[in-house]
């Protein structure tokens, strides 16, 4: 310490003691010093002028120097008592320039005082009498310390003014401020002056994500909170910010939460497999496979893993699935696979999950279905099915009712003269209709809720943008099955809009499916996505080919019949064989070769004639036709009481 007698100033920024210059590098220090030398070190004011002196003068200088108030003493014990001292830890933020400033601030009682400055702490008591309180410096020192822990450029700053500084880049970059702000908010320090800093709409939270899954009726509920600081988000504001590919969710104080890297490719998993309703997220249970998957275990209920391992285990192998009792009023003998494929579609029927019947062209897919209409008549009682299937069919779906199962009710919705209401359909166990015609009627087809939707040939909406597939999807129904010999026609795609109808949610989206599934399965061959899929679809496609199953095919036999042209057959046959032969006869070898076509056309009518001369369309008969007649004669003796129609004139 010196006198300020002692002191000499050199060069306007030196002090000189003993030879040795002092630089003063603060401006506002040395004009005190050269005010104070030029007062003889005493400076005289008016008791009247004190106070105002003290606010605009001394106060100030408290941040540059310190100044000791002799008369203001060391508080009594009550007068501690009036008021809570205990020292409060404060962050101020703000921006200067291109920087953001780090002031750290300890309040005691409704004094502030930065850590750095020299200012001493005075309060008043009620009796309107000053006292000094000590400041915390083992405190202020750990709050200083905890700031400089947080960047390697704070170290070099110890001796600035009383702050901390960082560029406003380095300081918005969420994988700083957000782990420093948490830092410092676990260790009690109050952060102001955040959303003070220009053109900063982010909030100074990190993401806290809460998720539990729970079981519904149809659906997996996930329930999940996010929240930024008091702040919540909504599933909706953390789907916008996902679909446009931003890590930052649009809150309701205006302000954006940062996502975490790790936690936005969850919810785009999380998206992709369920959808949003009000705060919940919500999970077909056909998509079990999935849970296990997207979610960590901890936050499934136990009913939830109770239930997704009983999916797997149930659905693991159709030859494991429980015989079920052919049911009563099924006029046929099921083949084992036939028992299979019932057994199939009554487990699926227990879980409430739709399926696709995909068995090869000629091994009963119909008769399945029949058996499996006559099965909920046992479980529900009298119950009204919906089957859609291409006009060509619908007769054969009538007949097919008919005889194997000549109990149940059918309606046949087609043809001009169709009722346009669905009031009648409840008297029906069965409602016929074409997809033609779903689509007209879609207007109150979609009012009446059926038991069952079975779309028959339903690569018919394989695409999910056409006007079938849209009005199939209106329809309400308990459950659905699809029919189909062939399930992918031209691509992986065809997949999506059957199963899409029949097990909702299975797939996902669109988009989804066509970037996860499609695309690389049948672009790019890949493999590990083909059996991804297969996994993911196995239980809820039942395919059969014939050559699987060929053992409980009846053989086929084969006949050979010989026969004899009738004399009018013969006629025909010697005329024609008579021209041809003359002609092979007159002519020399050059000349047959170049009228090898009118050769190989006089043979051709001759193999016509052997079937029916009505074939030369001559004129001639179709009842000279012994081969058709002794085809007939065998269809009539093979088919017992099949019926079948014939057009004779050919």
């Amino acid at each position: 310490m010196l006198s300020f007698k002692n002191v000499i100033i050199r060069n306007e920024y030196f002090i000189d003691h003993r030879q040795v210059f002092y630089l003063i590098d603060n401006p506002d220090l040395l004009r005190v010093i050269k005010f104070f030398k030029s007062n003889n070190e005493i400076l005289l004011v008016h008791a009247s002028q004190y106070e105002a002196f003290l606010q605009s003068v001394l106060s100030p200088l408290e941040s540059l120097v310190e100044i000791n108030y002799s008369y203001i003493h060391t508080p009594t014990a009550a007068q501690l008592e009036e008021q809570d001292f205990q020292p409060e830890r404060i962050v101020y933020l703000r921006q200067e320039g291109n920087f953001i400033t780090i002031t750290p601030v300890m309040k005691y009682g409704p004094a502030e005082v930065p850590v750095y400055s020299r200012k001493q702490v005075i309060s008043t008591d009620r009796n309107g009498n000053k006292f000094k309180v000590e400041r915390d410096q083992a405190a202020e020192l750990q709050l200083a310390s905890l700031i400089m822990q947080q960047h390697p450029d704070f170290k070099e700053q110890i001796n600035e003014p009383e702050y901390f500084y960082l560029h406003k880049s380095l300081f918005l970059d969420d994988n700083w401020f957000l782990n420093v702000f948490e830092a410092w908010r676990n260790e009690g320090i109050t952060i102001l002056g955040f959303n003070e800093i220009k053109n900063n709409r982010l909030n100074p939270h990190k993401a806290r994500i809460n998720i539990r899954v729970i079981s519904g009726t149809d659906w997996f509920n996930a329930r999940i909170k996010l929240s930024f600081g008091k702040k919540d988000a909504t599933l909706k504001q953390v789907h916008r910010a996902i679909r446009h590919k931003s890590k930052f969710v649009q809150l309701d104080d205006g302000t954006l939460g940062v996502l975490p890297a790790e936690w936005i490719a969850k919810f785009t998993r999380y998206f992709r497999v369920g959808d949003i309703e009000n705060d919940l997220l919500k999970i077909a249970k056909a998509n079990f496979s999935e849970i296990q998957d997207v979610f960590e275990t901890n936050v499934l209920s136990e009913e939830v893993l109770h239930e997704v391992a009983g999916y797997e285990h149930r659905l693991a192998d159709i030859k494991n699935i429980p015989d079920t009792i052919v049911p009563e009023g099924l006029k046929a003998k099921l083949r084992d696979y036939q028992r299979q494929g019932l057994n199939w579609l009554n487990l699926l029927d227990d879980l409430n999950f739709g399926g696709c019947l995909a068995d090869d062209m000629g091994l009963g897919k119909t008769l399945q279905i029949i058996a499996f209409i006559l099965l909920q008549r046992q479980k529900h009682g009298q119950v009204s099915n919906l089957v859609v299937a291409p006009t060509s069919l619908l007769f054969n779906w009538k007949e097919e009712l008919a005889r194997f199962a000549p109990s149940v009710t059918a309606l046949l919705h087609h043809g001009a003269d169709r009722q346009k209401n669905a009031d009648a359909f409840s008297q029906y166990e069965v409602v016929l209709t074409s997809y033609g015609t779903l689509l007209s009627d879609i207007r109150f087809l979609k009012t009446f809720r059926f038991n069952y939707v079975f779309l028959d040939e339903s690569q018919a909406i394989k695409n999910p943008d056409s006007e079938r597939y849209k009005a199939a999807r209106l329809l309400q129904s308990r459950n659905r099955i699809v029919i189909t010999g062939t399930p992918v026609e031209n691509n992986t795609f065809d997949l999506y809009g059957q199963l899409s109808f029949a097990c909702p949610g299975l797939l996902g989206s669109k988009q989804y499916f066509r970037d996860i599934y499609s695309i690389p399965i049948d672009r790019f061959e890949s493999v590990s996505r083909a059996g991804e899929l297969q996994q993911k679809v196995k239980p809820f496609i039942l395919r059969r080919t014939k050559r699987q199953v060929a053992s409980e095919l009846p053989d086929k036999t084969e006949m050979v019949i010989y026969c004899e042209m009738n004399t009018a057959q013969r006629k025909v046959y010697d005329s024609y064989e008579r021209e041809l032969r003359e002609f092979i006869a007159a002519a020399d070898e050059d000349e047959v070769h170049k009228n090898s076509m009118h050769v190989l056309k006089g043979l051709t009518r001759l193999r016509q004639i052997c079937n029916s001369p009505a074939l030369l369309k001559e004129g001639y008969s179709g009842e000279d036709a012994v081969k058709l007649e002794l085809l007939m004669e065998q269809i009539g003796n093979k088919s017992g009481n099949i019926r079948y129609w014939c057009f004779r004139s050919l």
